[in-house]
């Protein structure tokens, strides 16, 4: 099983949106924002969730991140982040995925002098958040800008192993490779390394290291057999989601998958599987 991106506001301001992407017969990982959830009720989530399943998929979700921040200084700001992931674990209960990703959103420019009082913030955040569903899915973290893997992965062991509780961790080989200047650190190992204890899922897209670009896999320069090579090495197995930005870079991904068989079939990655439907 693997899941595409699919943002949820896009599929209310387009309906067309929708249709495109349930043709392609995938499993969606459903993108929930803070302008879609003022805009829709629970009864819009309800029909979209009711969908899905007479499609026969199964659902991931993504939790919003836009201006959150988990771990912030500021109470204010920390509360309204608290609150909107509240009631965003509301909706994805909705939607019954088989797991969910948020952003860490570590903020090394602003916490890299106070990175434990950082930490202690965000583990009470995401402890609240998740108390909301107690029978909740496994979360991912999810990297995003994070020079350091460290202090993404010590938040996640310390969720998991110090308090016992369903968390992973997401790398985003785009993110590392962009926002993290991973392209010019050439430090895939150090990350590999770092994720090897926790790692459950990656998000997978391409870019040309410059910024988050979201191509299709082949069209930016990741060195996608070092990544590849390293997850092996490790035998590391996560699940997959695929982020492409358009159909176009979605055809891209799919044909590097079918070209590549011996890298995606150990991540439960099949396509011709869904293209024969």
């Amino acid at each position: 099983m693997f899941f595409v991106n699919l943002t949820l506001r896009h599929a209310y301001r387009d309906p067309a949106v929708l249709t495109r992407f349930l043709a392609r017969k995938v499993n969606p990982e459903l993108g929930l924002d803070p302008v879609l959830m003022d805009a829709v009720d629970m009864d819009w989530h309800k029909t979209m969730a009711e969908r899905l399943e007479r499609e026969g998929l199964t659902c991931s979700l993504h939790l919003p991140f836009f201006d959150l921040q988990p771990g912030s200084a500021d109470s204010l700001l920390l509360e309204a982040t608290r609150e909107r992931l509240r009631r965003a674990m509301q909706v994805a209960k909705i939607y019954r995925p088989r797991h969910l990703v948020a952003h860490a959103r570590y903020d090394h420019l602003l916490y890299m002098l106070t990175y434990p009082l950082w930490k202690e913030r965000s583990l009470e955040t995401w402890k609240r958040t998740l108390d909301v569903w107690p029978d909740h899915p496994p979360l991912y973290l999810e990297n995003t800008a994070e020079p350091d893997p460290a202090t993404v992965t010590e938040l996640v062991e310390t969720l998991a192993v110090d308090h016992g509780m369903a968390v992973g961790l997401c790398l985003d080989f785009g993110h590392w490779y962009s926002f993290a200047k991973g392209k010019e650190e050439n430090n895939l190992d150090a990350w590999l390394d770092a994720a090897q204890s926790c790692l459950s899922h990656v998000h997978l897209h391409d870019n040309d290291g410059s910024f988050d670009q979201h191509l299709g896999l082949g069209a930016g320069t990741i060195p996608w057999e070092d990544v590849f090579e390293g997850l092996e090495k490790r035998n590391l197995t996560p699940t997959v989601t695929f982020e492409p930005h358009g159909e176009e870079a979605f055809v891209r991904s799919m044909a590097f998958v079918l070209d590549r068989a011996d890298w995606f079939d150990p991540l439960g990655v099949t396509w011709e599987a869904h293209a024969k439907r």
